[in-house]
């Protein structure tokens, strides 16, 4: 943000956007937050000497960073690593966190979770209701226009898929005959 001086052009614009809440906040030291600085007593350094709190039990296997020689004192539990979407977690925890092989490989497994969240569903007898669940109502009573175009555009998209698709097929028959 800006710091505003006493300058004659900007006490105009502090006048002329005084109708802005929270404008030129910065403009008067003694109305920063942040005024007086902190003043330094070395404490801060007294932080880095803590005992360690106690470590949480493992009942299930928890992925970490391989740049990390162990688990940290908390962690989280709700979702162990199970099936495709966990081997995906597991492949990309043997990559350090600085690669994109990383990070992409869990994106995938978030989808892939997904995915098996859904089979899990209908295993179980609940059919999701996609419509509901992924906001389309919504989308239809309060963009309706959006909505129409997004349905033309996958519907051509798909349509054009599928026709390029059974035109190889038609060409690979012909080609083999």
């Amino acid at each position: 943000m800006k710091t505003i001086t006493n300058t004659t052009t900007d006490k105009k614009a502090i006048n002329k956007n005084q109708h802005i809440n929270g404008w030129g906040i910065d403009a008067n030291p003694k109305n920063n937050p942040t005024y007086p600085m902190k003043h330094y007593t070395g404490a801060d350094h007294q932080r880095l000497n803590y005992t360690r709190p106690k470590q949480q039990e493992q009942h299930m296997e928890i992925l970490h960073s391989n740049e990390r020689p162990g688990l940290t004192s908390v962690f989280g539990t709700s979702v162990p690593p199970q099936g495709l979407s966990g081997m995906l977690r597991r492949y990309a925890f043997k990559f350090s966190e600085g690669s994109s092989a990383h990070w992409l490989t869990l994106i995938l497994a978030d989808r892939v979770n997904a995915v098996e969240g859904i089979i899990d569903d209908v295993k179980h007898g609940y059919v999701p209701n996609f419509f509901v669940e992924r906001g389309w109502r919504a989308e239809w009573k309060y963009n309706r226009q959006k909505t129409v175009k997004k349905l033309i555009i996958g519907t051509a998209v798909t349509s054009a898929v599928i026709a390029i698709l059974i035109y190889r097929n038609k060409n690979k028959k012909l080609q083999a005959s």
